[in-house]
């Protein structure tokens, strides 16, 4: 990546937009903001007094949607753990992880009884956090302890309702297309700028014997992604508030549905995805990509640590790419438009026995120099603060791709589409764009079943 783009992160601008889950650019200034903060210092030592024993040690449970604690955010987490425990020799940190299925449904389990753990993985996007929030599940934060923290403009928006804070967001999340360069390379293809020529791409691959791009179908939820990527490339600038609309007036007439719902169609049909791919999980469809067996993977920012996981074959992570959803013919989007939004993050239930000291350790998880600096400087995702401070001048070539496609951004998606709405629509939405995409229902189907979940 050019200097000029290291130099558009450090202003932050567009990164600010993505944060802001607005659709559109714009620049924007950090909400850590720079009138009477208190000092780095005071943040730090507020962040990591030590519990107050009550009548012994203190024991923290926490339910994490992080599994893998040898790389990735799992990792970060489990450092962040680790030290923590080391500062405060009188705290012990019980973890139960798991993937975020079997998370949400072990969430739910624990939300109907009396043993929800102290400290959880939670989803800034009304389809998780609503329901959440109103069934008084969560503990509201005092949003004055983070504002020397950094988090830009937006961030914890999704974290919020009626003027309240419940939760601190982790992440800038991106989803686009991983690809093998030297796959590229070998088969005469170039990175795609509109969709004909990423079909055209998929011919090739597949006549190679090779998957074109492997998708994560059984989770639903990032077919579902690509629908709101095509609604972008379709609709344009005006994509957000359209689905928006779409969603609370079950009104499913605007002409690019129809359209992004032929193309999507004809992409399933033409074999971009393996054979299966509506049964394939998350660690499969990662595999066939890490193990070259597919040319692209379809997923989010938060897997840029594919570059640095040695447990992947030096000749594919050094080789990993990333580009964005190509702009389609007759659509008004672009290239430069993103599907970016601020997803999961952590909260502190609200019925916690320990529930200060569990807001203490949430409080140090999010210090810049705990979270944002250990993420960025090992490669696994862009933090929902500002990480400029922690550039390091080694981040992968993978880290500089993303950044460089946050700041050229012109527009962005903020929450997609299935997340917009209540949890009976996330469903309804998932269900039916996969079912649609083996040949079930019809769109006047999928439409119809978007409208009457909202009802």
């Amino acid at each position: 990546m050019k200097k000029r783009h290291i130099g558009a992160l450090l202003c932050t601008a567009m990164i600010a937009a993505v944060l802001a889950g607005c659709s559109g650019s714009g620049k924007q200034e950090s909400s850590a903001g720079s009138d009477g903060k208190q000092s780095q210092a005071a943040a730090t030592e507020a962040a990591t007094a030590a519990p107050e024993k009550a009548g012994g040690d203190v024991t923290i449970k926490v339910f994490s949607n992080l599994p893998d604690r040898t790389s990735g955010q799992g990792l970060i987490e489990q450092m962040l753990f680790d030290q923590y425990r080391k500062e405060n020799p009188n705290v012990k940190i019980e973890i139960e992880a798991l993937d975020d299925e079997s998370y949400k449904t072990k969430f739910k389990a624990y939300a109907s009884g009396s043993d929800m753990p102290d400290l959880v993985s939670a989803w800034g996007q009304p389809s998780f956090l609503d329901e959440v929030i109103d069934a008084g599940l969560l503990a509201e934060l005092n949003p004055s302890d983070y504002k020397d923290y950094g988090f830009i403009n937006g961030a914890l928006d999704g974290f919020s309702k009626n003027g309240k804070l419940y939760g601190l967001a982790r992440n800038t999340d991106v989803m686009s297309f991983y690809y093998n360069k030297a796959l590229f390379e070998q088969y005469g293809v170039t990175v795609p700028k509109t969709y004909d020529e990423l079909l055209a791409a998929v011919e090739k691959f597949k006549a190679a014997g090779l998957i074109p791009v492997s998708m994560d179908g059984s989770d639903k939820w990032p077919l579902s992604i690509y629908i709101t990527s095509l609604f972008q490339q379709f609709d344009g600038a005006t994509a957000s508030a359209d689905m928006q609309a779409s969603i609370k007036d079950g009104d499913y007439s605007n002409e690019a549905w129809p359209k992004v719902l032929d193309l999507y169609k004809k992409t399933v049909d033409a074999g971009m995805f393996q054979t299966g791919f509506e049964t394939t999980d998350y660690a499969t469809s990662m595999n066939l990509f890490t193990n070259g067996q597919s040319a692209m993977y379809y997923m989010g920012s938060w897997e840029m640590s594919m570059a640095t996981n040695e447990n992947i074959p030096e000749d594919i992570r050094k080789n990993i790419g990333v580009f964005s959803m190509p702009s389609v013919t007759g659509g008004k989007g672009t290239i430069t438009d993103i599907t970016a939004w601020n997803g999961g993050g952590h909260a502190v239930t609200a019925n916690s026995p320990v529930k200060e000291e569990a807001i203490k350790l949430l409080n140090y998880m999010y210090l810049p120099e705990n979270w944002s600096k250990l993420c960025w400087e090992n490669g696994v995702c862009m933090s929902a603060q500002d990480f400029s401070k922690y550039l390091t001048g080694k981040e992968t070539s993978l880290q500089l791709e993303f950044v460089d496609m946050v700041n050229n951004s012109t527009n962005i998606s903020g929450t997609t589409f299935n997340d917009r709405g209540t949890n009976a629509f996330k469903t309804a939405c998932e269900d039916s764009f996969v079912e649609f995409a083996i040949g079930k229902l019809t769109p006047d189907d999928v439409f119809n079943k978007l409208a009457a979940a909202m009802k």
